[in-house]
């Protein structure tokens, strides 16, 4: 059974930081990549940052690079999302997500290939 538990959201002023965890388990675990996406109100889920299981490669949207760091813990099967010099755009749902697709050396940031899904944790910043 493949499993998701995201935590780490909470609320934060501007400028501030957040750390945001994923512990998979299951296919989840050992499967291609990790992926992070988020959602505010009224728009669609849109990427934010990947990271593939065996090598670390990573992969960001434009709208994180230089602020939001992934990485994982493969003995843990934990990923992380440290975001720093957060904005009020970056208020949204924050969703991780895992897939075991055999897609070779492309991160993909499409959330039709990600197979599986957490619960999502909030993340609100402040102005």
């Amino acid at each position: 059974q493949v499993q998701l538990v995201e935590s780490g959201g909470g609320l934060v002023q501007a400028g501030g930081s957040l750390r945001l965890s994923c512990a998979a388990s299951g296919r989840a675990a050992r499967g291609h990549s990790m992926g992070w996406f988020r959602m505010a109100p009224g728009k669609e889920r849109t990427f934010v940052a990947a990271i593939r299981w065996s090598t670390g490669s990573t992969r960001y949207a434009d709208s994180v690079k230089g602020r939001f760091t992934i990485s994982r813990d493969n003995a843990k099967n934990t990923v992380f999302l440290q975001m720093n010099s957060l904005k009020p755009e970056d208020t949204a749902v924050y969703y991780c997500a895992a897939t075991v697709r055999p897609l070779g050396s492309m991160i993909s940031t499409n959330p039709t290939v990600f197979d599986s899904w957490g619960q999502g944790t909030q993340v609100t910043v402040s102005s």
